[in-house]
Parts: structure tokens; C-alpha cells; sequence
């Protein structure tokens, strides 16, 4: 940002640099997984820790079982007490709890001895003495409670009792949160690790960027002769050829404004020096000749018309470079304007016995500005009767279709050479001088003649043969779109 306010180019600065987002997307795109990996690898632990702990207490406890059977735990007579020791035992190895339930639903037996002589007729006891163990998880008391069926000694192998074991797995979710806090310690290295291979990564990918926005920072302060190169992407290739484009257009516009300038200064110089020589002439002569007096200021009134219709040429192209709101747009009958157009200029024809033919092919109403097309026509069928050839002819088309109407201007006249072809728009550009200051022309009709055509979102085509003659085809919409 600071950058860009030292080229100047502040007039809509970026909120933050490009790679704050990229930094943003790098560090989203590699936390996520590792972070998605710590809970799930913190969640595994756990899980498998709990699962170790049900496998491990059930093999216990079966065994544990398999001695009551054997034992005759559940005999009148049953008076060891070692299974009881054990019992107490593997539930302090678990820190849990034994519970011993018979037939009649009545616990025997707890290692707690705070049951025993109670009823109990839990679902899940009930189930066991129908042959089915279950192991039920409290997650948020953290332990769980698994029922092992105790057979009879006999051949039957009846039920004669249920043990109910419960057994904590506080210790277990100890681990595993050990376990995630280390996975969150070396996720926040990783996160740090993460972050400055993402600054380097996007201070990298975002260097071309930085690159341009330096060339053209030189450009702005002037340097515009350095063509600015940077195609390490495709989009900054294309955005270097397109800034070079631009650049080689302000060139050539600062070119042609100098060349305007120059020729301006040398059209309006030459009458005025012509007229300087001219009375110098007269004053340094003893007893002018009335003749010769009267020649002298022939030429001047000569020269005086040419400054003043370049004056006003000039004042044209003013108003023509002027903002196209300034358009009169009215509906016009081009047919008619065509016609008053050759009727002004038949004088200046019949002078030369140049024939003007007006072809009308079909009726056309447009909407223009009927004062400057009246001018670009005008011009257009003006030059063609002026660098004619004696004796010679011009023909003026008028057609049009369901978008456009089309003026066509074609002259036997001179021709023009095909290298000056691209030039006859420019202001003060003569394919010959001579031949210009010979009938009067300024160097500045087709230069208004091609503005007029463009304020009215036209277009204007040459094809000419040196020698043959010229044809100027004009295109214009019937509806004017401002």
C-alpha cells in the first residue's frame, strides 16, 4: 500500500496486499488436517484405551468366574474365602467394583459391602441370566459396567449367579488427553513452522506482482520508454502486454499532439509570413505601380482567406474533440441533405466540367447531427472534386439496410498511393502539397470529416488506386445509441 502511494497511484489503493489472503488459504489448507488429525488421533487413543481396558476385565473376570464354578461358589457349604480376596483385588487393580448377584436376584457379594443381602433386577443382570453378557459405557461418569454370567458345576451348565463388574476409565481419558495435549504442542509448532513457510511461499508467488507494480511505478514517474516485461505467469504476461499497449498508445498520442502543435504553428506561420513579404514589399518600393499594388493586395486577401479558413478548420476540430453530449440529434432525411450538399458544390464542379451524379437508392431517415454530418459529407464530396481530373466525374451512393445507411463517394479523380493511405485522417497530413495549397485545402476536412463519423458511431473506409481514382465508403446507424 505504502508503495503504491509513492507512485501515485492512490486513486483506489488496495485494502491489504495479496499475501495476506494467500498466507490465509496456505495455513487453512495445511492446519486443517493436522488439526482434523490431532482429534481423530486423541479420539483413537482414547477409544482404543477404553476397548484395551473391556477386553482385559472381561478375560479377568471370566477367569475369575470359571473358579467360582469350579469352586461351587454358590454351594451351602462354600466357605472359602480366597475368591472373595481375588474379587477385591481385581476390582482395586481396575479401580472399580464386584458385584455378585444369584438366582433369586439377591447380591451376595460386593466388594464394597455396601449391597450385600440387597435385590437386584438391573436389565442388563436380568439379560445375563438369560445367557446374555452386556457392557454398558457411561461417558460422562467415565467407566463402564460389564455383566459375566456363573455357571453351575454340573452337566447342565445353569446360570447360578451374575457377576457385575464396573470398572473406571478415569485414567484412561487422562491418557488420551496427554496424549492431545502433546498432539496441540506440536501442532503449535507446526502452526509456526506452517506460518513462515507460508509467508515465504506467498512473498514468492506474489514477487512477479511486485515486479510489475515497480515497472509501472517507473512508468507513472515518467519512465515510458522501458517496455515492461514480466511473464513468469500468464496473467502477468497479459497484463505487461496490455500496459505496453496502452503505453505505446500514449506515445503515439503524445507524438501526434506534438506533431499537431508543430504543424499548427507552421499552417498559421506560413499566411502570415507570406503576408509579411508581401507588404515588406510594398513599403520598400518608391511609386508602386497601381498594377502591381493592386496584385500585392490580392495576395494578402488571398492569404488572409487560407489563415482565416484554417482558423476556422481548427475551431471545427475543437468542437468535434468536445463530448458527444454536445450533439443535436434530430431526424434527418439523408436523401435531401445529399441533394443541397451537390447543389452547393455544382458551382465549383461545373468550373471544371466535373460531372456529379447523385444515385438514391432508396429513402433514408436517420437520426444525426445534421449540421456535422451536412460538414463531413460536404468534405467529402468537396475533396473528390477537387484532386479530380478535367473532364472527369463524381458519384455519390446512397443505400441502407434495417441497422445502417451507407454514403459512398467515388471520384476519377488523382487517386492516392497506398503508403499514404493510413495517413489521410491525420490533422495537417497532405499526400501532396502542392496539389493542397493549389486548391485551397487546410490538411484538416478528412481529419473532421472522421471525428464527425465516429461521434455518430460510425465508421469510414478507403479504397483508392493512384491514378484511378478514390472511394470513401461511410457507415452509420439509422438510431443514434448515445
Amino acid at each position: 500500500m505504502i508503495l503504491w502511494k509513492k507512485r501515485g497511484l492512490d486513486t483506489w489503493p488496495p485494502v491489504f496486499s495479496m499475501v495476506v489472503p494467500l498466507v490465509l488459504i496456505i495455513m487453512a489448507v495445511g492446519l486443517f488436517p493436522l488439526l482434523f488429525q490431532g482429534k481423530l488421533l486423541a479420539g483413537t487413543v482414547r477409544q482404543s484405551q477404553i476397548d484395551s481396558r473391556r477386553s482385559e476385565v472381561l478375560n479377568q473376570c471370566q477367569i475369575l468366574s470359571s473358579k467360582m464354578t469350579r469352586a461351587g461358589y454358590f454351594l451351602p457349604d462354600y466357605k472359602d474365602s480366597s475368591l472373595n480376596t481375588e474379587m477385591e483385588i481385581t476390582a482395586d487393580l481396575y479401580n472399580g467394583r464386584i458385584v455378585i448377584v444369584d438366582k433369586n436376584y439377591r447380591i451376595i457379594a460386593d466388594t464394597f459391602d455396601l449391597s450385600v443381602g440387597r435385590t437386584s433386577i438391573a436389565e442388563e443382570v436380568i439379560r445375563c441370566f438369560q445367557g446374555e453378557m452386556s457392557n454398558v459405557y457411561n461417558k460422562e461418569k467415565q467407566y463402564f459396567a460389564q455383566t459375566i454370567p456363573i455357571y453351575s458345576n454340573t452337566p447342565e451348565r445353569k446360570i447360578d449367579g451374575v457377576m457385575v463388574v464396573t470398572a473406571s476409565t478415569e485414567n484412561l481419558i487422562s491418557i488420551a488427553d496427554a496424549v492431545q495435549g502433546q498432539s496441540s504442542f506440536f501442532a503449535l509448532i507446526a502452526v509456526l513452522i506452517l506460518g513462515v513457510t507460508a509467508v515465504v511461499i506467498s512473498r514468492f508467488l506474489t514477487y512477479p506482482y511486485r515486479n510489475l507494480a515497480e515497472m509501472i511505478g517507473k512508468a507513472a514517474e515518467g519512465d515510458m520508454e522501458t517496455a515492461i516485461e514480466e511473464d513468469t505467469y500468464l496473467e502477468t504476461k497479459r497484463i505487461s502486454e496490455a500496459f505496453n499497449q496502452t503505453i505505446g498508445k500514449l506515445r503515439a498520442a503524445d507524438q501526434s499532439r506534438q506533431e499537431f502543435v508543430s504543424n499548427v504553428s507552421h499552417e498559421l506561420k506560413t499566411p502570415i509570413t507570406s503576408i509579411r513579404v508581401l507588404a515588406d514589399s510594398l513599403m520598400s518600393m518608391e511609386e508602386v505601380p497601381t498594377e502591381l499594388y493592386q496584385e500585392f493586395m490580392q495576395d494578402i486577401s488571398d492569404e488572409i482567406d487560407r489563415e482565416s479558413k484554417i482558423i476556422d478548420d481548427l475551431l471545427s476540430l475543437v468542437k468535434m474533440d468536445k463530448s458527444a453530449a454536445e450533439m443535436n440529434i434530430s431526424q434527418v432525411n439523408i436523401n435531401n441533405l445529399l441533394e443541397l450538399i451537390l447543389k452547393r458544390i455544382r458551382p465549383i464542379a461545373k468550373k471544371r466540367n466535373i460531372e456529379l451524379i447523385l444515385e438514391s437508392i432508396r429513402e433514408v431517415s436517420a437520426e444525426a447531427d445534421e449540421v456535422k454530418l451536412s460538414l463531413a459529407l460536404n468534405n467529402l464530396v468537396e475533396n473528390a472534386v477537387k484532386y479530380n481530373v478535367e473532364d472527369g466525374w463524381v458519384r455519390v451512393t446512397l443505400d441502407a439496410d434495417h441497422k445502417f445507411f451507407y454514403v459512398k463517394v467515388a471520384d476519377s479523380g488523382i487517386g492516392i498511393p497506398e503508403e499514404f493511405q493510413d495517413r489521410v485522417f491525420e490533422r495537417f497530413y497532405r499526400v501532396d502539397k502542392a496539389r493542397s495549397r493549389e486548391t485551397g485545402g487546410t490538411g484538416l476536412g478528412l481529419a473532421i470529416t472522421k471525428s464527425v463519423i465516429l461521434m455518430h458511431q460510425g465508421t469510414i473506409k478507403l479504397e483508392s488506386k493512384e491514378g484511378e481514382g478514390t472511394v470513401f465508403t461511410v457507415k452509420i446507424p439509422l438510431t443514434y445509441i448515445k
